[in-house]
């Protein structure tokens, strides 16, 4: 795949704005560092292959990029909007919305960590009906953070999210599963270097009490019972 083709995935996967410096880290192989020169040229040719199409190249003075419709489809795309907005939230986004709920203020990457699949489409879904509020991360304004709205809050019929059905114990579960799997992931690690730099062998990973203490039998059941809760604030509110 060429340059110019993988820049267009990426941005489409990624659904939001990505850096020029960004670009080059992602790009980048140990094989071979892609230059800045590289990434105008591959992003010029995308976007001289997108006119006329439904999909066009964006761009700002901070030299961010993403992938958005073309202004000839805006009426298309204001129509499906409303018909959008006019359906009942699915099942992913009451999903989404609970994590955000009991978890925010929370970045897309730990939301997409908690549910096991990508979640920009379905945050953009929730940012058009105003259930959610975007904004830059405090610790890195290159990310964004993810908090329930105003709007979100009247429509459950609650003054603030401490009013939510056992906030802290679902708030508590949820950091708990949060640590459980950062454990697991760091002992993997571990374990991975230790294979590689030949100080263990497969009998004492077998026999090693550390790592069988981090493994935990807990899986997170929390999600089904907030979708379903919030579920019924939203119809009870309605």
């Amino acid at each position: 795949m060429n340059l110019e083709h993988s820049i267009e995935a990426l941005l489409f996967w990624k659904g939001e704005p990505i850096s020029l410096k960004e670009l080059i880290k992602s790009l980048t192989t140990p094989d071979a560092k892609v230059t800045e020169d590289q990434i105008h040229e591959a992003l010029m040719a995308l976007s001289e292959n997108l006119k006329g199409r439904g999909i066009t190249l964006l761009a700002n003075e901070d030299q961010e990029y993403m992938l958005g419709t073309s202004a000839e489809a805006s009426v298309l795309i204001e129509k499906l909007t409303k018909e959008e907005l006019a359906r009942d939230l699915g099942k992913a986004s009451l999903e989404t919305l609970s994590i955000i709920l009991y978890r925010g203020p929370i970045k897309r990457s730990e939301i997409d960590y908690v549910r096991g699949v990508n979640s920009t489409f379905i945050l953009r879904n929730l940012l058009i009906r105003g259930l959610i509020e975007k904004k830059p991360a405090p610790d890195d304004n290159r990310t964004s953070i993810y908090t329930a709205s105003f709007k979100l809050l009247s429509y459950l019929g609650i003054n603030k999210l401490g009013d939510l059905p056992n906030f802290e114990a679902v708030k508590a579960e949820l950091e708990k599963f949060k640590n459980e799997q950062e454990n697991e992931e760091k002992n993997e690690s571990e374990n991975q270097q230790s294979e590689k730099i030949g100080q263990t062998d497969e009998t004492e990973k077998i026999k090693d009490p550390v790592n069988d203490s981090t493994e935990s039998e807990d899986d997170l059941t929390t999600d089904t019972a907030l979708e379903i809760r919030t579920d019924e604030l939203l119809e009870e509110n309605k």
